[in-house]
Protein backbone atom coordinates (compact mmCIF):
# COMPACT_ATOMS: atom_id res chain seq x y z
CA UNK A 1 0.00 0.00 0.00
CA UNK A 2 1.11 3.50 -0.68
CA UNK A 3 2.27 4.82 3.20
CA UNK A 4 0.62 8.35 2.84
CA UNK A 5 -2.34 9.63 4.88
CA UNK A 6 -4.96 9.28 2.12
CA UNK A 7 -6.76 6.69 0.99
CA UNK A 8 -4.64 5.01 -1.89
CA UNK A 9 -5.81 2.22 -4.09
CA UNK A 10 -4.99 -1.27 -4.83
CA UNK A 11 -1.61 -1.82 -6.30
CA UNK A 12 1.54 -4.58 -5.81
CA UNK A 13 5.25 -4.97 -6.94
CA UNK A 14 7.74 -2.31 -5.83
CA UNK A 15 10.60 -0.19 -6.67
CA UNK A 16 8.79 1.42 -9.82
CA UNK A 17 9.66 -1.27 -12.08
CA UNK A 18 6.13 -1.47 -14.79
CA UNK A 19 4.30 -4.89 -15.01
CA UNK A 20 1.01 -5.23 -17.05
CA UNK A 21 -2.66 -6.82 -16.77
CA UNK A 22 -4.36 -8.92 -19.38
CA UNK A 23 -8.02 -8.52 -20.27
CA UNK A 24 -9.33 -12.45 -20.34
CA UNK A 25 -12.46 -11.86 -22.55
CA UNK A 26 -14.32 -9.57 -24.88
CA UNK A 27 -13.68 -6.68 -27.53
CA UNK A 28 -10.33 -6.20 -25.94
CA UNK A 29 -9.55 -10.05 -25.46
CA UNK A 30 -5.78 -10.84 -25.22
CA UNK A 31 -4.57 -7.46 -24.68
CA UNK A 32 -2.26 -6.44 -22.32
CA UNK A 33 -1.76 -3.18 -20.23
CA UNK A 34 0.93 -1.63 -18.70
CA UNK A 35 0.91 -1.22 -14.83
CA UNK A 36 2.07 1.70 -12.18
CA UNK A 37 3.67 -0.91 -10.36
CA UNK A 38 3.29 1.47 -7.31
CA UNK A 39 4.53 -0.30 -3.58
CA UNK A 40 1.87 -2.04 -2.23
CA UNK A 41 0.10 -2.05 -5.32
CA UNK A 42 -1.95 -5.91 -5.95
CA UNK A 43 -3.42 -6.42 -9.41
CA UNK A 44 -6.21 -9.14 -9.12
CA UNK A 45 -4.82 -12.09 -10.34
CA UNK A 46 -5.86 -13.50 -13.73
CA UNK A 47 -7.26 -16.46 -12.22
CA UNK A 48 -9.24 -14.71 -9.47
CA UNK A 49 -10.71 -12.00 -11.91
CA UNK A 50 -11.75 -14.84 -14.00
CA UNK A 51 -13.69 -16.84 -11.69
CA UNK A 52 -15.20 -13.36 -10.63
CA UNK A 53 -16.43 -12.46 -14.44
CA UNK A 54 -18.03 -16.10 -14.30
CA UNK A 55 -20.07 -15.43 -11.79
CA UNK A 56 -20.95 -12.07 -13.35
CA UNK A 57 -21.38 -12.93 -16.61
CA UNK A 58 -25.15 -12.06 -16.66
CA UNK A 59 -24.65 -9.04 -15.10
CA UNK A 60 -21.92 -7.10 -16.32
CA UNK A 61 -23.65 -6.23 -20.22
CA UNK A 62 -24.79 -3.28 -20.30
CA UNK A 63 -24.14 -2.66 -16.71
CA UNK A 64 -23.12 0.60 -14.81
CA UNK A 65 -19.78 -0.21 -12.65
CA UNK A 66 -17.88 1.38 -10.49
CA UNK A 67 -14.76 0.47 -9.32
CA UNK A 68 -13.66 2.03 -6.10
CA UNK A 69 -9.82 1.50 -5.57
CA UNK A 70 -9.24 0.70 -9.11
CA UNK A 71 -5.35 0.11 -9.11
CA UNK A 72 -3.83 -1.44 -12.04
CA UNK A 73 -7.36 -1.36 -13.74
CA UNK A 74 -7.51 -4.79 -14.13
CA UNK A 75 -11.66 -5.25 -13.02
CA UNK A 76 -12.96 -2.03 -14.58
CA UNK A 77 -10.91 -2.77 -17.86
CA UNK A 78 -12.38 -6.26 -17.94
CA UNK A 79 -15.92 -5.06 -17.40
CA UNK A 80 -15.97 -2.32 -20.18
CA UNK A 81 -14.26 -5.24 -22.60
CA UNK A 82 -17.27 -7.39 -21.67
CA UNK A 83 -20.26 -5.09 -22.73
CA UNK A 84 -20.85 -2.45 -19.63
CA UNK A 85 -22.40 0.39 -20.58
CA UNK A 86 -20.33 2.59 -18.24
CA UNK A 87 -17.59 1.66 -15.61
CA UNK A 88 -16.22 4.78 -13.90
CA UNK A 89 -12.56 3.97 -12.24
CA UNK A 90 -11.46 5.69 -9.37
CA UNK A 91 -7.43 6.03 -8.36
CA UNK A 92 -6.06 8.63 -6.01
CA UNK A 93 -2.53 7.17 -7.29
CA UNK A 94 -1.38 9.95 -9.15
CA UNK A 95 0.84 7.85 -11.23
CA UNK A 96 -1.72 5.21 -11.30
CA UNK A 97 -4.05 7.29 -12.52
CA UNK A 98 -2.17 8.60 -15.53
CA UNK A 99 -1.38 5.26 -16.99
CA UNK A 100 -5.35 3.96 -16.17
CA UNK A 101 -5.81 7.10 -18.32
CA UNK A 102 -3.10 5.91 -21.19
CA UNK A 103 -4.66 2.35 -21.18
CA UNK A 104 -7.79 3.92 -21.42
CA UNK A 105 -6.50 6.20 -24.65
CA UNK A 106 -5.15 3.47 -26.23
CA UNK A 107 -8.30 1.22 -25.97
CA UNK A 108 -10.50 3.89 -27.34
CA UNK A 109 -12.33 3.28 -24.30
CA UNK A 110 -15.78 5.32 -24.84
CA UNK A 111 -17.42 3.87 -21.83
CA UNK A 112 -14.65 4.28 -19.30
CA UNK A 113 -14.81 7.69 -16.99
CA UNK A 114 -11.45 7.65 -14.92
CA UNK A 115 -11.45 10.33 -12.16
CA UNK A 116 -8.28 10.80 -9.63
CA UNK A 117 -10.04 10.76 -6.48
CA UNK A 118 -10.06 9.92 -3.03
CA UNK A 119 -12.77 6.53 -3.31
CA UNK A 120 -14.48 7.94 0.20
CA UNK A 121 -14.43 11.27 -1.10
CA UNK A 122 -16.39 10.58 -4.31
CA UNK A 123 -18.79 8.55 -2.17
CA UNK A 124 -19.61 12.03 -0.38
CA UNK A 125 -20.95 13.40 -3.70
CA UNK A 126 -24.19 13.33 -4.94
CA UNK A 127 -25.04 9.41 -6.11
CA UNK A 128 -26.49 8.07 -9.01
CA UNK A 129 -27.37 4.17 -8.73
CA UNK A 130 -24.82 1.63 -9.88
CA UNK A 131 -25.49 -2.38 -11.50
CA UNK A 132 -22.42 -3.51 -10.12
CA UNK A 133 -19.68 -2.41 -7.88
CA UNK A 134 -15.67 -3.58 -7.47
CA UNK A 135 -14.32 -3.20 -4.28
CA UNK A 136 -10.69 -4.03 -3.78
CA UNK A 137 -8.84 -1.40 -1.35
CA UNK A 138 -5.10 -1.53 0.31
CA UNK A 139 -5.23 -4.12 3.11
CA UNK A 140 -5.04 -3.79 6.51
CA UNK A 141 -6.18 -0.03 5.77
CA UNK A 142 -9.35 -0.35 7.87
CA UNK A 143 -11.36 1.23 4.61
CA UNK A 144 -14.00 -1.48 3.80
CA UNK A 145 -16.51 -0.60 6.73
CA UNK A 146 -16.46 3.13 5.97
CA UNK A 147 -16.81 2.13 2.17
CA UNK A 148 -20.00 0.02 2.31
CA UNK A 149 -21.91 2.37 4.47
CA UNK A 150 -21.36 5.31 2.13
CA UNK A 151 -22.25 3.22 -0.56
CA UNK A 152 -25.54 2.02 0.81
CA UNK A 153 -26.54 4.98 2.77
CA UNK A 154 -25.66 7.48 -0.23
CA UNK A 155 -27.73 5.85 -2.61
CA UNK A 156 -24.88 4.51 -4.64
CA UNK A 157 -26.51 1.21 -5.33
CA UNK A 158 -29.06 0.12 -7.50
CA UNK A 159 -32.19 -1.99 -6.10
CA UNK A 160 -30.61 -5.22 -7.34
CA UNK A 161 -26.87 -4.13 -7.07
CA UNK A 162 -23.69 -6.88 -7.21
CA UNK A 163 -20.87 -5.97 -4.82
CA UNK A 164 -17.44 -7.81 -5.18
CA UNK A 165 -15.47 -7.67 -2.40
CA UNK A 166 -11.90 -8.04 -2.26
CA UNK A 167 -9.96 -8.51 1.27
CA UNK A 168 -7.00 -10.26 3.11
CA UNK A 169 -8.14 -13.78 4.25
CA UNK A 170 -8.03 -12.99 7.91
CA UNK A 171 -11.29 -10.81 6.84
CA UNK A 172 -13.80 -13.99 7.53
CA UNK A 173 -16.51 -11.97 8.48
CA UNK A 174 -17.22 -8.47 6.61
CA UNK A 175 -19.18 -5.41 7.65
CA UNK A 176 -21.91 -6.15 4.93
CA UNK A 177 -25.73 -4.65 5.35
CA UNK A 178 -28.51 -7.32 6.53
CA UNK A 179 -30.07 -7.20 3.35
CA UNK A 180 -26.89 -7.73 1.08
CA UNK A 181 -27.17 -11.57 0.22
CA UNK A 182 -24.37 -13.78 0.12
CA UNK A 183 -24.42 -15.01 -3.75
CA UNK A 184 -20.90 -16.58 -4.37
CA UNK A 185 -16.94 -16.83 -2.13
CA UNK A 186 -13.56 -17.83 -2.49
CA UNK A 187 -10.99 -17.96 -0.95
CA UNK A 188 -6.91 -18.10 -3.06
CA UNK A 189 -4.06 -17.57 -0.90
CA UNK A 190 -4.00 -14.58 1.36
CA UNK A 191 -7.17 -13.24 -0.73
CA UNK A 192 -10.94 -13.91 0.32
CA UNK A 193 -13.14 -12.26 -2.49
CA UNK A 194 -17.05 -12.37 -2.25
CA UNK A 195 -19.97 -11.05 -4.24
CA UNK A 196 -22.98 -10.13 -2.59
CA UNK A 197 -26.08 -9.03 -4.37
CA UNK A 198 -28.13 -6.12 -2.75
CA UNK A 199 -31.68 -6.91 -2.01
CA UNK A 200 -34.58 -4.32 -1.29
Amino acid sequence: MLKRKQHSSRTSGTNGRSGSIRIISGRWRGRKLPVHDAEGLRPTTDRVKETVFNWLAPDIPRARCLDLFSGSGGLGFEAASRGAEKVVMLELNKQAHSQLKQNAESLKADNIELHHIDALTFLDKIATPFDVIFIDPPFRKDLLEATLTKLENNGWLAANAMIYIEAEKELSSLPVPAHWHLHRDKTAGQVTFKLYEREE
